[in-house]
């Protein structure tokens, strides 16, 4: 179901709860946001402050209790499992804190792989290229026969980043991207991931626990308890 909506990403009133044995578990309570597209987004808290549960919901990964989950004008309530999976295919790539490489797959096999899946008859030559081309943007031009065992934590992290913009994503959704790395691999993985989203003018929405990651983005949503307490506006 499609509604109208100015944003790229826009919350109502959304709540989510988890079953327990003597009732249900409140994780987020009346999430509302907005988020325009091309903006970097940070959405910063504590430990168990609902980070990654609202990125769950803004993936479509995970349905709402209450409120609704509105993508480029699609209630994602509203679509059943196929349609939300179409969807993200089409929309949406992801950067993991460890990675999801595959790890009997070299790196460009890795890129490749959701380009095949979104190919539509698409040249496996072409995708190729496309894949090639992100490896060399990140650095790796020249270790794309190599497997993730094969890489340093650094670069895998760069072999996820160039995964998530070869399909063009109009949102990339990021999870503690630099969680696994150590400081100075973290930076440079920092200015690579800005660098590729300005020049894609991709919207990006991370979660972090990482103070000099959040403060690169354009607006900061803080959670604390589950409770939106900074940067709903867009």
């Amino acid at each position: 179901m499609t509604t109208t909506s100015p944003w790229l990403i826009e919350t109502r009133q959304l709540g989510q709860s988890v079953p327990m044995q003597d009732g249900f578990l409140p994780i987020l309570h009346d999430i509302n946001i907005a988020i325009n597209a091309g903006e970097s987004v940070a959405i910063t808290g504590s430990s168990g402050s609902g980070k990654s549960t609202l990125l769950g919901l803004l993936a479509g990964l995970d349905i709402a209790s209450q409120g609704q989950v509105l993508l480029a004008g699609h209630d994602l309530g509203t679509l059943d499992e196929d349609a939300r999976a179409a969807l993200r295919q089409r929309l949406i790539g992801f950067v993991f804190q460890n990675f999801q490489l595959l790890p009997h797959l070299s790196a460009l096999e890795n890129v490749m792989l959701p380009l095949e899946l979104a190919a539509r008859g698409s040249i496996r030559g072409d995708i190729r290229d496309k894949a090639r081309h992100w490896l060399t943007r990140v650095g790796l031009g020249a270790r794309e026969m190599h497997t993730p065992r094969q890489l340093s934590g650094g670069e895998q992290q760069r072999v996820a980043i160039a995964r998530a913009f070869a399909t063009e994503p109009k949102l990339l959704l990021a999870d503690e991207p630099t969680g696994n790395l150590d400081s100075q691999t973290g930076a440079r993985i920092i200015e690579l991931l800005f660098e590729a989203h300005a020049d894609a003018a991709t919207t990006l929405v991370l979660v972090t626990h990482d103070e000099a990651l959040a403060s690169r983005c354009q607006r900061q949503l803080h959670l604390d308890a589950g409770r939106l307490v900074r940067g709903a506006g867009a």
